[in-house]
């Protein structure tokens, strides 16, 4: 019999009495991308390896040759060196391939006991365990930014929207702050996610496990997985762990998205409540004066990118039959781009944040429009043994009034606010300023300043969690 990779290189060519056509050849390789999976690879045949030599299915010799043999292909392709051949596939078979190159048969036995379906299930969990710990640390770096930035701006005052209107007084530390929970939530959910796709798959074999005697905890606990996949078919077959991935980080994405959209209208010269720094930003290929943030709306382009590559692996996923298909080739390249997407939107957005230039007089004086202190009037009223709803009549009316003479509520004379109600004292334009406004609210998840600070305290805790 022709040996695996004799004159012809694919794995199978025994079986076939023609070779694989040219064209189809680059429509089913995977190597150009799968490749970036070659050091998670080579760790997984190591444990593969070790255990076969342990259960005593190879020689101590082979195990021995193939150690020194996979050091060797680490070391080719960490200097660039190793040549990756198409008409090999994928990464696994081109690794293979030099391995027996380099040791003869020992490194045709490595694949004793495993499939590339058990294996390449094994590498994708491997690779996405050291990007969810990658992506948690860059969500805590950013987290740490916009905690600082909080702590500078726990009394700066701007004014909080609804359907973007001025709403009522919050402080910019506070703001921040609710960024700040988004992402910490962001991290349970990756950090949640890192349990599911800590399973080891490997000796499942193609779909139905392996005849030889195996010792798949083993390989586990060298491979520093929590458990095994205790079923071989849903081992080799199902990416709900990638999907489960892909889904947590089109929800950072969108609270990125969500962010740059408030830097971007916060930049604009028409609000003016920030500045980014200009390294985040450029200019016009025609208008002289411009400095766009092209940092944050590129972002929020590229959310639309990570729930495409959502979408695109639940619709892979959702008419396979058991077990493996070679659709599955197609989760590696969305998987791939989420990652790189995120981790490098998270690292810029980290050393952005830390730069934003902060405009107190610009927020105040936003915050003075719109009537933000309606509210407390009607609370004031409420103190004073108004009902809620007869208070919050009596300032629709006052607001009217201030809208047609073109004043704020505190511009009124104490006369004036007692027309719509005998309860209104001389205490009242206390409560009427920006200031009283947000220190009223002086409780667990308020935007008072006394709050916000021990926020802060409670969100650098958690950074450490």
């Amino acid at each position: 019999m022709t040996s695996q990779f004799n004159k012809k290189s694919e794995a199978w060519s025994a079986r076939f009495s023609e070779p694989v056509s040219d064209l189809v050849k680059r429509y089913t390789a995977s190597v150009f991308f799968d490749n970036r999976m070659a050091t998670v690879d080579i760790q997984g045949s190591l444990a593969h390896a070790e255990m076969l030599s342990a259960q005593k299915i190879i020689s101590t010799e082979d195990y021995a040759a193939i150690q020194r043999g996979m050091a060797q292909i680490q070391s080719e392709i960490e200097s660039g060196q190793f040549e990756w051949l198409l008409d090999l596939e994928d990464v696994h078979l081109n690794i293979e391939k030099r391995l027996t190159e380099l040791v003869g048969d020992a490194g045709k036995r490595l694949h004793t006991g495993r499939s590339r379906n058990d294996q390449v299930a094994t590498d994708i969990r491997l690779y996405m365990r050291n990007a969810i710990d990658q992506i948690a640390d860059f969500l805590r770096a950013l987290r740490s930014a916009l905690i600082d930035l909080a702590e500078k701006n726990t009394d700066t005052i701007l004014p909080g929207f609804t359907h973007m209107q001025v709403a009522q007084p919050i402080t910019f530390g506070h703001h921040m702050l609710a960024y700040v929970e988004m992402f910490s939530r962001d991290t349970e959910r990756m950090l949640d996610c890192r349990k599911r796709v800590n399973r080891l798959p490997l000796g499942a074999a193609a779909l139905a496990g392996t005849t030889f005697p195996i010792d798949r905890e083993r390989v586990a606990r060298t491979l520093g997985f929590d458990e095994v996949c205790y079923n071989s078919l849903d081992a080799v077959s199902d990416r709900d762990f990638a999907i489960e991935f892909c889904a947590a980080a089109a929800l950072i994405m969108t609270h990125i998205s969500r962010m740059s959209e408030e830097l971007i209208i916060w930049m604009s010269p028409r609000v003016g409540f920030i500045d980014i720094a200009d390294r985040f930003c450029t200019g016009s290929s025609i208008m002289p004066q411009k400095k766009n943030p092209d940092v944050p709306e590129l972002a929020r382009g590229k959310t639309g990118r990570v729930n495409g590559h959502l979408i695109a692996l639940l619709t892979l996923m959702k008419g396979q039959p058991l077990a493996y298909n070679k659709d599955n080739q197609e989760d590696k390249e969305p998987l791939f781009d989420t990652v790189d997407t995120l981790i490098d939107t998270l690292r810029i957005f980290a050393d952005m944040a830390g730069g934003i230039q902060v405009k107190p007089e610009a927020m105040r004086a936003a915050a003075l429009q719109g009537y933000a202190t309606a509210t407390d009037l009607a609370d004031y009223l409420v103190k004073k043994g108004l009902p809620f709803r007869d208070a919050h009549e009596a300032v629709a009316h006052a607001v009217k009034t201030c809208v047609e003479k073109g004043c704020d509520l505190s511009d009124m004379s104490l006369e004036e606010l007692q027309t719509y109600s005998p309860l209104i004292a001389g205490d009242i334009f206390q409560v009427l300023t920006l200031e009283g406004s947000v220190a009223a609210r002086n409780h667990i998840g308020g935007t008072a300043p006394d709050q916000v600070r021990s926020a802060i305290v409670r969100a650098r805790q958690k950074l450490t969690l």
